[in-house]
């Protein structure tokens, strides 16, 4: 009885507890070809970063390994792989602002948007944005739920919040256009899930919330909306390439099991990526924006790039 029990407690430690984290680069792969073959741009170009802790970079062991920092400039110890793709590479005019602050919701992404200063006619803003997701798990079910902390609603509670959660992002949409009166496009990334898409919260250390993650797709759900129905918002599917790199990362039988990186990509706070985390962030942000600007044609004010020769 003694070994059974020692066996089902190391059973249970290695693919319930154990969260290694791996090493070495993480996320898809970045044609290097991309940025090795011409500028895509000689206009001025503004990178802005919007939302919350994950465009802050929070949970990063340096600020320079952020996932914001790594789109504009390779840090010196950068994978070998990536090495020279980065936007500082193919935009010789590009400068860089990041307004994202930890801890926020899109209630006050709203309100920071809303203090934009309006940029000239010849820039064209490329604007990374991270928003939804605090507004589900705060305050972590030590309150009531409310609009901006829904943590613990029941799907007839978070209706209003969801219908509002959509208005206030096309809100935010509208006032970034008009921040850049010479064109934008809004690379928006949905929301992740650090259970895996199982949904039993005390996986990662939190209180029961039966209809999590209903509520979690109905958000995602407006993320994919938006940008759908918006021709320069590009969604960047952070939801979708997190799955498996969270608390379930080790159980081969999950159907998110990810064989090549069984690895834990979360901070010690289960909000943030860790460093590998934010590697996979920059290079699928990196991808989606390659995709808008490294092959487009010109059409003018929308902001697309005609790549120089």
């Amino acid at each position: 009885m003694a070994i059974l029990l020692l066996l089902t407690g190391l059973v249970y430690r290695h693919y319930w507890l154990a969260r290694p984290v791996g090493r070495g680069p993480a996320g898809p792969p970045v044609p290097v070809e991309l940025f090795a073959q011409r500028t895509w741009s000689e206009r001025p170009v503004l990178l802005l970063g919007i939302g919350d802790s994950i465009t802050a970079g929070f949970g990063a062991s340096r600020a320079d390994l952020s996932y914001f920092a790594r789109l504009v400039t390779n840090p010196s110890d950068e994978f070998a792989d990536m090495r020279g793709s980065c936007l500082s590479t193919v935009l010789p005019n590009l400068t860089s602002r990041n307004v994202a602050v930890s801890g926020s919701t899109s209630i006050q992404h709203l309100h920071v948007v809303q203090t934009l200063p309006k940029q000239s006619d010849e820039c064209l803003g490329l604007v990374v944005v991270t928003t939804g997701g605090n507004d589900l798990i705060h305050w972590y079910g030590r309150s009531s739920p409310r609009e901006g902390a829904l943590y613990g609603a029941t799907w007839q509670q978070a209706q209003p919040w969801i219908e509002s959660f959509e208005r206030r992002l096309h809100e935010m949409i509208d006032l970034i256009e008009e921040t850049f009166p010479g064109g934008c496009h809004i690379f928006l990334g949905d929301i992740y899930d650090p259970t895996d898409g199982v949904g039993d919260a005390l996986s990662v250390f939190l209180p029961p919330w039966p209809d999590g993650l209903r509520i979690h797709a109905a958000y995602n759900g407006v993320i994919h909306r938006c940008a759908r129905q918006r021709d320069n918002v590009h969604l960047v599917p952070i939801h979708a390439t997190f799955l498996g790199h969270g608390s379930h990362c080790r159980q081969f039988w999950r159907t998110h099991y990810r064989r090549d990186d069984p690895h834990y990509w979360y901070s010690v706070n289960i909000e943030d990526p860790n460093d590998r985390g934010y590697d996979a962030l920059r290079r699928i942000f990196l991808l989606e924006i390659a995709r808008v600007l490294a092959t487009g044609p010109d059409d003018g004010p929308s902001g697309s790039v005609v790549p120089s020769d």
